[in-house]
């Protein structure tokens, strides 16, 4: 296990008191916030829906950043040289270096302090939350609300859904340069996908999907991926993987579940689909499924032969789940030696909080993380979700007090690690410790 030593131009404020921030003017906070939107549009949004407030919102929060620079030629550009569309898709993966384990898109919850946690403890790369490209371009407060980003958040992956190819090319467009890919999201199996005909609804519609490949393959510079679910039958599932590689894809991630299977608790993501998929293209391929701790990331790399893996729901609960913590549920009945990390989720939430404190964002996915991660405490004290359901407007001072008086109640519930993590951790301390 390998935590992440943060760089200078990054705060992680753990070592700091909690009141402190780190001012949005200075070097160390630099964030880009560009016009985007979620599944309501925030120009209709009643006053008095508080959580929608941004946290700090009384500080300025754009600060530009340099335009980094790409290959001269994106991977899926140019449509007609098959192979070296594929060569320099795997040259654009392999100058990211080949990162492994990815924090997956989540709508209102995989925003940037979040992102920020993950990458401390061990995430390589990162989905923003899916953004609707429509209200993304139309919406300057969607814009400034929903994305933001900063130099440390990096390889990104932006992704959005949409059913026009025009109008995805101009939300790709306000992006492209602050990111590794433009995502096109073909997987949500929501309810809210299905009536605004985006998302894994577009299954039903190849030739609108492939047009809107297409469309970004022929006009961006930065690399054009895709997330993607499975179809009942297993060849249709291959069909779809090659139709999108041939029309410009240059990366391709793959949810082992379909379209009507949405209960990931209860319907085991198919792996072996997943490896037919892979097996089945030129171009790197992640899967999305059944991550719960470092051992299914070892075992899916393995069995599916993918490029790395997506995570979601597990960071929800256990942002550390990729620096090799575990929860209690997954070592309860092992044969493997674990011991306490000496981290639990009280001090994540901390952690996140400070970040939010830093590059904010709206209440209501600061609401959100607190249920993720307390959710196992809360079991234990109730009161003290309800005292937080009670709160029409959050404050930090409010979400500090709340996990001191989990504390003070004698609340904790530790993240494990194997043995041998541990000790692998004591020995790159000695390490930094005798060479500093």
């Amino acid at each position: 296990m390998n935590l992440k030593t943060p760089t200078p131009s990054l705060l992680f404020f753990s070592s700091f008191p909690r009141s402190r921030t780190t001012s949005l003017h200075s070097p160390m906070a630099s964030t880009l916030a560009l016009p985007l939107s979620h599944s309501s549009d925030p120009t209709t949004s009643s006053s008095a829906d508080l959580d929608d407030l941004v946290c700090c919102d009384g500080q300025k929060r754009v600060q530009p950043l340099e335009t980094p620079s790409f290959c001269s030629e994106s991977p899926s550009r140019s449509l007609n040289g098959g192979e070296s569309r594929i060569e320099r898709a795997w040259d654009h993966w392999k100058r990211l270096g080949r990162p492994k384990l990815i924090v997956a898109p989540m709508v209102d919850n995989s925003e940037l302090p979040f992102r920020l946690l993950c990458r401390k403890y061990g995430a390589e790369a990162a989905y923003t939350p899916m953004l609707h490209s429509r209200i993304f371009t139309e919406t300057e407060k969607y814009r400034n609300l929903e994305f933001t980003t900063c130099k440390e958040d990096r390889p990104l992956f932006v992704q959005f859904c949409a059913n026009d190819p025009d109008i995805l090319l101009e939300a790709a467009k306000r992006v492209e340069p602050y990111c590794d890919y433009v995502d096109i999201n073909l997987g949500c199996p929501q309810r809210i996908a299905k009536r605004g005909n985006y998302g894994a609804f577009l299954m039903d519609n190849l030739p609108l999907v492939k047009s809107l490949v297409e469309k970004l393959a022929l006009n961006l510079e930065v690399p054009v991926s895709c997330k993607i679910r499975l179809f009942p039958n297993l060849q249709d599932t291959i069909n779809y993987a090659r139709m999108l590689e041939e029309a410009g894809c240059s990366l391709l991630a793959v949810h082992g579940r379909t379209r009507d299977e949405k209960d990931g608790r209860k319907i085991r993501a198919n792996w072996s689909s997943i490896k037919a998929v892979k097996e089945s293209v030129r171009i790197p391929v992640l899967a999305n499924g059944n991550i719960r701790h470092m051992d299914d990331v070892h075992r899916c790399l393995a069995e599916t032969g993918v490029e790395g893996v997506l995570s979601a729901e597990t960071l929800l609960e256990n942002p550390a789940v990729f620096a090799g913590y575990r929860t209690a549920e997954w070592v309860a009945g092992s044969e493997e030696s674990f011991v306490d990390g000496k981290l639990d989720q009280a001090d994540l939430l901390v952690e996140y909080l400070q970040l939010c404190e830093q590059y904010p964002v709206p209440w209501r996915m600061i609401r959100a993380h607190v249920h993720k991660m307390l959710g196992e405490w809360f079991r234990i004290q109730p009161q003290v979700r309800e005292d937080l359901n009670a709160q029409s407007t959050l404050t930090f001072e409010f979400l500090y007090g709340l996990v001191d008086q989990l504390r003070e109640l004698g609340v904790r519930i530790p993240l494990y690690l194997k043995d041998d993590d541990v000790a692998e951790v004591s020995t790159a301390d000695s390490l930094d410790t005798s060479t500093s």
